[in-house]
């Protein structure tokens, strides 16, 4: 078990709770998490830049003078790609980067992602989240006080709260849904700040997955 601390809005902590690395993964896999993590990269490029090759440029392919006698170095047609606004040797095509990778080693990434940030306590968990109207400075206050000085990925149950709003004129904030936690968010920012109860709901979904599946496969045997 991992004991994680819960603070309230002061910083002060409160009581902790226990999380079962069992549940994540059990243990930090370095390999799946690099691979997810440049899974998730590739597939953010847009694969659209796009040069000319020689066969595509608008010139004239007559030879631009005589090969001896001019004193100039041999030229062909202004076409070549040692021409300024000629044709490109190794020209880049619009191409896909996208990787793929199984559905159940994506989720175990991502249970994974979270098991590392439990292990460095990079995640900072509050008892509850209540801003009365939206408010930069109070969250940058909770930041201060929770000792957040890097990047903070916040994963909210609901989005349209005033604390979302409150966080979102920060630049070292980024603002997600709980349920659309993934390894690569979580490697990109240094800290993870959640409320109690939606950690406490987002492992419960995952528990009651696990026992689905543990549930079908033994039907399966």
């Amino acid at each position: 078990m991992i004991e994680v601390p819960v603070h309230n809005q002061d910083g002060q902590q409160i009581g902790s709770m226990q999380v079962d690395e069992q549940l994540l993964g059990g243990e930090v896999r370095e390999g799946l998490l690099k691979q997810a993590y440049v899974r998730s990269h590739a597939n953010r490029r847009q694969g659209s830049a796009k040069n000319k090759t020689r066969s595509e440029t608008s010139y004239s392919t007559k030879k631009l003078y005589r090969q001896k006698g001019t004193g100039n170095a041999r030229r062909g047609s202004a076409g070549t790609n040692l021409m300024r606004h000629g044709g490109v040797a190794f020209a880049r095509s619009p191409r896909s980067f996208r990787q793929d990778m199984p559905k159940k080693m994506r989720q175990l990434a991502n249970r994974n992602a979270m098991l590392s940030k439990l292990i460095d306590q990079e995640v900072k968990v509050v008892d509850a989240l209540g801003f009365e109207k939206p408010s930069t400075k109070a969250f940058s206050n909770l930041m201060s006080a929770l000792q957040i000085d890097r990047t903070c990925l916040l994963a909210l149950e609901d989005t349209r709260r005033p604390e979302a709003a409150s966080a979102s004129n920060l630049a070292d904030v980024t603002l997600t849904q709980i349920d659309r936690l993934n390894a690569f968010d979580l490697l990109t920012h240094r800290y993870v700040l959640l409320e109690k109860s939606s950690l406490e709901a987002w492992l419960g979904r995952l528990a009651a997955s696990a026992g689905n599946v543990a549930a079908s496969q033994g039907v399966n045997a």
